[in-house]
């Protein structure tokens, strides 16, 4: 036997096989909507994300509200998600930019004009805090990765325990997205001096507006 091959049985025999069932041993599994709610709010607030929690009737009211209070009169929103005529009807009389064409059209205008982008979730992961996104034609991820601040529309049914259990809750196995976008809060670095500073790298605010749709 070579000695890379004593090595490797070494490390097969001291190895502990893993649970077959995912984070198995979180004490919170069973955990009703609310909890997994409360827990999925705690987790992204902790990353600086702020939350606006909104009824399905009142959602364009209370969108338009926001709008108006933190001054946002310049938008990017795609076209196509489950709330688009709300969120039309809260940027009515405002500018707003919709991607119809190629990315070099509306590039310039994304980047130095826009001061928020609208964007559906999928679902969130209740674990980490994250949201979870899938970019297509009708929203691409620039709308969430470059104005200043994210506006991402969450219902609150598709808060799942992990990211297994919302692949699941979704049949998304049948037809995966090939561009799936994790977002976990506003952008954040630390590289320089060790100091942390958002939106390095893209939004430096994130809102979640989650609409109790159930």
């Amino acid at each position: 036997m070579s000695s890379k091959e004593a090595i490797l049985s070494r490390l097969r025999g001291a190895a502990t096989p893993i649970a077959h069932a995912p984070h198995g041993w979180q004490p919170w599994r069973g955990a009703d909507d609310n909890a997994r709610r409360e827990r999925f709010l705690r987790m992204i607030t902790a990353s600086h994300a702020e939350i606006l929690t909104v009824q399905q009737a009142t959602l364009a009211r209370d969108l338009a509200a926001w709008l108006d209070g933190e001054g946002i009169s310049r938008l990017a929103c795609g076209q196509g998600g489950r709330w688009q005529d709300d969120v039309a009807t809260a940027c009515a009389g405002r500018s707003v930019l919709t991607p119809t064409e190629e990315f070099a059209g509306w590039k310039d205008e994304l980047f130095d004009v826009c001061q928020a982008g609208i964007t559906h979730c999928a679902g969130a992961i209740a674990d980490t805090g994250t949201l979870v996104l899938l970019p297509d034609g009708g929203e691409p991820r620039t709308i969430s990765l470059v104005p200043p601040c994210h506006i991402a529309l969450l219902a609150a049914s598709t808060i799942a325990d992990n990211l297994a259990g919302l692949v699941a809750a979704g049949r998304w196995q049948q037809a995966m997205s090939t561009n799936l976008l994790l977002v976990s809060g506003p952008s954040k670095t630390a590289d320089i001096q060790q100091t942390l500073a958002y939106g390095a790298h893209g939004p430096s605010r994130l809102l979640v507006v989650l609409v109790e749709d159930c």
